[in-house]
């Protein structure tokens, strides 16, 4: 199927914008960006009118699919709560891609979404990304698994001190995570020793394997860490066992800018439009992306979904840029960076030859209440169209 977008004012994110130009889509990729229009044959014509097209929106921390919405209980199956470290999981086994977060995400442009356990454990298990098109998740998957959820800080102390077992403090969360990677150290080293000697090898072990790709750096470490002593026990952990990690949450970010920058860690920020809810969200505010962007740090802005509704990301965007983001670095934090930080900038995150057909023509700026996605393709495909 071959696809012409015509008549559009592009941001291509990476190359500039094109004020009036045409996208070429075949076989779900971009094969021709250019200024103006061009003859060829093609299936079908989109004229844009004038409208802004835009490389899809990416959320690179979300619970989308994995907390359902609507249903309660039954829904909520990103947290696994009887034991702080579970490597062993896979979020991609307890999302739904039929549940309305996901439709809500692709009819509010976002095409792209990051799907975690959540953060009441020490380690939680691998994480995916996923497009936002589709029913079958298995289909959907772009990357699986993309990082291991780990987590700091407040939520793992809560959910054991009501179980009456470790961790109940900072202390023991940090102990938790390095004896994992510990184990799984050994476990690598031991099947390293023994490889021509099945007998002696270990018993094949699910979390070992997942935390093994971290150690090796196939993967990062995701961790929520929300405090600044809790961002800093992150980085000091990645840094004894020589990992990536990204920095998720990052709250009282603004207040260790310096030390995140020398680091040479990602951070992915939010959610910022909540209240105060806990300790963690005391020194919460907009301002954190733009003080990390001008320190140097690499920033993506998330939605944490549902805590935000997903559709609402280009709003926190525009939010962080009232507050001091530059509006370019807005838009890169939900294209470009986030696709980086994810370690899949060949295939997302811009309008490039090569690179997935995931294309939203939006109707006024997207990073204001009067932005419309009135026409969203995911992977060459249209899959919302508001056009008519």
């Amino acid at each position: 199927m071959r696809i012409l977008i015509t008549n559009a004012k592009i941001n291509t994110v990476t190359q500039g914008i094109i004020e009036r130009g045409s996208v070429l889509v075949e076989n779900g990729k971009i094969v021709e960006v250019q200024q103006g229009t061009f003859s060829t044959e093609v299936d079908h014509i989109i004229d844009a009118k004038g409208l802004l097209l835009m490389p899809g929106f990416i959320d690179a921390h979300s619970h989308v699919g994995i907390s359902e919405e609507g249903i309660g209980w039954e829904g909520e199956d990103y947290n696994e709560w009887v034991d702080p470290v579970t490597p062993q999981l896979r979020a991609v086994d307890g999302i739904n891609p039929m549940e309305q977060g996901v439709r809500d995400a692709l009819e509010g442009g976002v095409t792209t979404v990051c799907s975690a356990p959540g953060s009441a454990n020490v380690i939680g298990g691998t994480v995916c990304v996923f497009k936002t098109h589709g029913t079958i998740i298995d289909k959907m998957i772009v990357k699986d698994p993309v990082a291991v959820k780990a987590a700091t800080g407040e939520n793992p102390k809560r959910v054991y001190q009501n179980q009456k077992k470790s961790p109940v403090t900072r202390m023991a969360t940090a102990a938790l995570m390095r004896q994992a990677l510990l184990k799984a150290r050994a476990y690598m080293e031991k099947k390293q020793k023994y490889a021509d000697d099945p007998e002696k090898q270990p018993e094949l072990d699910l979390g070992m394997e997942h935390l093994a790709m971290v150690l090796r750096g196939e993967i990062p470490l995701k961790v929520h860490a929300h405090r600044a002593d809790d961002i800093l026990t992150a980085i000091r952990i990645a840094k004894e066992f020589n990992i990536r990690i990204t920095i998720d949450h990052c709250t009282e970010g603004h207040l260790i800018p310096s030390e995140i920058a020398e680091s040479g860690f990602p951070c992915i920020v939010g959610p910022n439009m909540t209240s105060r809810s806990k300790v963690e969200l005391m020194n919460r505010t907009f301002e954190t992306p733009g003080v990390l962007y001008k320190h140097g740090v690499k920033v993506a802005i998330m939605t944490d979904h549902p805590v935000i509704p997903i559709q609402l990301l280009p709003l926190t965007v525009g939010m962080a840029v009232k507050y001091g983001l530059p509006y370019d670095e807005g838009i890169r934090s939900i294209t470009i960076n986030a696709a980086e930080i994810l370690g899949l900038a060949d295939r997302l995150g811009s309008i490039e030859v090569g690179k997935d057909a995931d294309l939203v023509l939006w109707e006024g700026d997207p990073l204001t209440i009067e932005g419309k996605p009135k026409l969203v393709m995911v992977n060459g495909n249209i899959a919302v169209n508001k056009l008519m």
